[in-house]
């Protein structure tokens, strides 16, 4: 059995999705500004680990991006 979605509750995935990808690029500047802040102040230990990850964010919104094109592939002929 194959359950489908409507048009409405698509958006509402996406609306949510662009919520969580707002709050990671807020995440990702406040990122940047926090470790260039510490490298110019003389701390270089903190470099790697923002890198990370700042990758691991990048990681997430590629997986939102994957999950987003899937949903609308499975869903677009309906």
């Amino acid at each position: 059995m194959r359950h489908t979605i409507n048009h409405g509750q698509r958006m509402i995935i996406v609306d949510g999705m662009l919520c969580f990808v707002a709050l990671l690029l807020i995440l990702q500047l406040w990122l940047l500004t926090a470790t260039m802040e510490s490298y110019l102040g003389g701390d270089y230990a903190i470099v790697w680990p923002a890198a990370f990850v700042s990758l691991g964010c990048l990681g997430l919104n590629v997986g939102l991006l994957h999950y987003l094109y899937r949903l609308d592939r499975r869903y677009a002929s309906s």
